[in-house]
């Protein structure tokens, strides 16, 4: 997207590569790229994915030959994951399969509903009677059968993952072959793994980019950046899109290109840049942050009540209930001690009982305006320590303490 405003221009690349071996045809319109850098761009914001990657990107049409070659292997149902929104990638599968005279179903909300949009607006070519609904393919065998599905970076509630997790209409067999035709996101890495281990597990042969060329990044490398700068010759760059690593890769590749060091921008979410004159400034930053969904209320979780959450499902929870004289600091009733989730039996806890019995006395002896809270401190901290040391528990302490 090219920006023009009262302040200054703004070019912003999205997710982008040059790929000069499109698969429909289109490559990069480089004369209009060049055209934006001799009316000149004042701030260019570009995908800084894969800044850290040597060289240039490999194109989509080399996936294809590893496809078919797979399907040609392939003696059963042939699964393939990628990302809902990959057309080209969609487009290769679909070939393939019809090479190999399997059918094609859609597995996943966002995949039905994705290529039914590219299909209708011509970006997807699908062969007459090559799809069929996910609904029909247990009346078919299992070597005519290809489903491409959602789930690739290991979400949770997507259909591979629930495939792995045997809890999905479709069951995956010994034989079946499951490819994942993506990347891994950084961060994502132990919940694909734990897809792939998953589908091991049940039999199938698991296929990704580790041990074959199924896939190749959509993002551009250094050397496409590169020539992105020398093209345009922005005056302020400000890489984005990228962890903090890919944004100082990127910026480095800025400076190399002639981009002054202090006219690159490296930002945070929340970076407030004033472009004004053809110079970009840092001028604020605004709190940004995660908003909670929790039920019906949004915003209204905090990070206290996470670590909350955290430590009762790690360490479980005790509760100390105690009725004590107010004049005479003498227990009256209990301590009644109630855990879940710290011992096997709430048996070993009597070993604490007169510790805190002894603790709440000394308490109320020795100072006459105690409140209730101080002597629930009191609670906590014997209980707390006893657990510790005994246990080498930490749970969550709720101690109530009456006085009558």
């Amino acid at each position: 997207m090219f920006i023009r405003t009262a302040g200054g221009t703004v070019l912003h690349t999205g997710d982008f590569k040059m790929d000069q071996l499109p698969l429909d045809g289109r490559i990069t319109d480089l004369r209009h790229f060049a055209k934006l850098g001799e009316e000149g761009v004042d701030l260019f914001m570009s995908d800084s994915t894969n800044a850290d990657v040597p060289g240039f990107t490999t194109a989509e049409k080399e996936i294809g030959p590893t496809l078919e070659r797979l399907f040609g292997q392939a003696t059963k149902r042939i699964i393939v994951a990628s990302f809902s929104s990959h057309v080209h990638r969609v487009q290769q599968v679909l070939d393939a399969a019809a090479k190999h005279n399997r059918k094609v179903a859609f597995v996943g909300r966002s995949m039905v509903r994705n290529m039914a949009i590219a299909a209708k607006l011509g970006y997807l070519d699908v062969p007459d009677g090559l799809l069929v609904d996910i609904k029909n393919i247990d009346n078919m065998p299992d070597n005519r059968v290809v489903l491409m599905s959602t789930g690739s970076q290991g979400e949770p509630m997507a259909a591979l993952s629930r495939m792995a997790n045997g809890d999905h209409r479709v069951v995956v067999g010994d034989g079946d072959t499951v490819i994942l035709a993506s990347s891994l996101i950084p961060g994502n890495e132990n919940a694909v793994f734990r897809i792939i281990n998953g589908l091991l597990k049940l039999g199938a042969d698991v296929i990704h980019k580790g041990n074959a060329k199924v896939h190749v990044s959509g993002h551009a490398a250094a050397g496409e950046l590169l020539y992105c700068y020398n093209i345009l010759e922005p005056l302020n760059a400000m890489p984005v899109h990228g962890e903090t690593r890919h944004l100082i890769a990127n910026g480095k590749i800025a400076i190399e290109s002639g981009v002054p060091t202090a006219s690159v921008i490296l930002a945070d979410n929340g970076t407030v840049i004033d472009l004004k004159d053809h110079r970009a400034d840092v001028v604020g930053q605004v709190e940004v942050g995660f908003v909670y969904v929790d039920g019906s209320s949004v915003g209204e979780v905090t990070e206290a009540d996470l670590k909350d959450r955290q430590t009762l499902g790690d360490e479980g929870f005790i509760s100390i209930i105690t009725v004590i004289n107010r004049t005479t600091g003498k227990v009256v009733s209990g301590p009644e001690i109630h855990a879940r989730g710290v011992a096997e039996d709430d048996s070993v806890f009597d070993e604490i009982i007169p510790k805190i019995n002894a603790a709440l006395e000394e308490a109320v002896l020795n100072r006459t305006d105690h409140t209730t809270h101080q002597l629930q401190q009191v609670v906590r901290r014997v209980v707390g320590t006893w657990v510790n040391r005994k246990l080498r528990r930490k749970p969550m302490i709720i101690p109530v303490v009456l006085e009558a």
